[in-house]
């Protein structure tokens, strides 16, 4: 580690304020141990355009828009905005659908994975555990030649496309027009002032473009030895700094029972993530990241962007999302279909020795 490279303190900046904020939003309304999770946010915004019919997940979330187009304005001010993919575009978009079926039956993406366990909530650790050994999985495949091939140089254009989408979709939150739907009760209506939410999320989005972080991809550089990176200090400072809040402000209820936003049935807790941590792994990040590099051109990621509103919509439509109850039978056969799903392209994109 080297105390003199900036990358180092942008990465340790951005999970310091990923941890904070994930706190901060659910003190200021956001639902509690969920103040910040891509798959939560991608599925109440895929509710409000009308993609579900569970009006109790109807909301664009301004975290999420803030997301992406606070990293095209960090890529574009730091020169680094290029339109790039061609990479396995549709086998992307079916990994980001499998992404949000893995997320919903955990009731969270890793980012929320992490702020659940700094809140107390030990239903979260078979969650962790599932993440870490779908990002070994991952690895592991990566080290025996596992690849979707590279990306090309695209049109500047075509890198556009997703930033301009998400500027439609700010524009709808502003506008309020009549088709887009806005929770009247349930957890759509949990929701931080949207002027701070977008903010905190323009801030993230920034900070992650810049450093790069990612909660799997940290996780795999420590798998990776030798690898020099410095990931994993962002991953300790967001988790340590989540800590220190959620206890400073009394939100720290340490159990297994009662949780918000949990259930009891570990088994596919561990698998959903699982699932999640070795698809992140195959298409180069987690459903966070994948919004960030959609906002810095990579069509590719924007791709597994649209794949995640699919999966949004799938996932509440289909009774696949879990509950406080539990998860069902149809979350259970699709969860057991995504890694059924990654252990095929494992093997056919296996590059082999000639």
């Amino acid at each position: 580690m080297d105390w003199r490279d900036r990358h180092f303190w942008v990465v340790v900046l951005a999970g310091l304020a990923l941890g904070t904020l994930g706190v901060l939003l659910s003190v200021w309304g956001n639902p509690a141990n969920s103040g910040i999770c891509v798959s939560c946010f991608i599925e109440n915004s895929a509710g409000a355009l009308g993609l579900h019919n569970n009006t109790r997940m109807q909301y664009l979330r301004p975290e999420l828009i803030g997301f992406l187009l606070g990293a095209l304005a960090s890529a574009v001010i730091g020169r680094e905005f290029r339109a790039r993919g061609g990479s396995a575009p549709l086998l992307r978009l079916v990994a980001g659908i499998f992404l949000i079926v893995g997320c919903s039956v955990f009731i969270g993406c890793p980012i929320k994975l992490l702020l659940r366990l700094s809140a107390g909530d030990l239903t979260a650790v078979a969650g962790v555990a599932g993440l870490v050994c779908g990002v070994w999985l991952g690895v592991k495949g990566a080290v025996k030649g596992v690849e979707l091939g590279p990306q090309q140089v695209e049109r500047t254009g075509n890198g556009l496309v997703m930033p301009f989408l998400f500027l439609l979709l700010l524009a709808f939150l502003i506008i309020r027009p009549d088709f887009i739907n806005f929770s009247t009760n349930g957890g759509g209506t949990e929701a931080a002032p949207w002027l701070w939410a977008l903010a905190s999320g323009l801030l993230l989005g920034a900070l992650a473009q810049r450093s790069q972080f990612c909660i799997t991809g940290s996780i795999r550089d420590i798998f990776l030895v030798g690898r020099r990176s410095y990931l994993h200090w962002g991953l300790g400072t967001f988790v340590l700094s989540a800590l220190a809040l959620n206890i400073a402000t009394g939100r720290m209820h340490l159990g297994m029972y009662g949780q918000p936003g949990a259930h009891l049935e570990h088994l596919w807790s561990f698998l959903g993530m699982a699932l999640v941590g070795w698809i992140s792994v195959l298409i180069g990040g987690c459903p966070f990241r994948q919004v960030v590099k959609a906002g810095e051109g990579n069509t590719d990621a924007g791709l597994v962007v649209v794949g995640m509103f699919i999966g949004g919509a799938v996932t509440q439509s289909w009774g696949i999302a879990a509950t406080a109850a539990g998860v069902s039978l149809y979350g259970k056969v699709a969860v057991l279909a995504g890694l059924a799903f990654v252990l095929g392209v494992s093997l056919l994109f296996r590059q082999r020795e000639e």
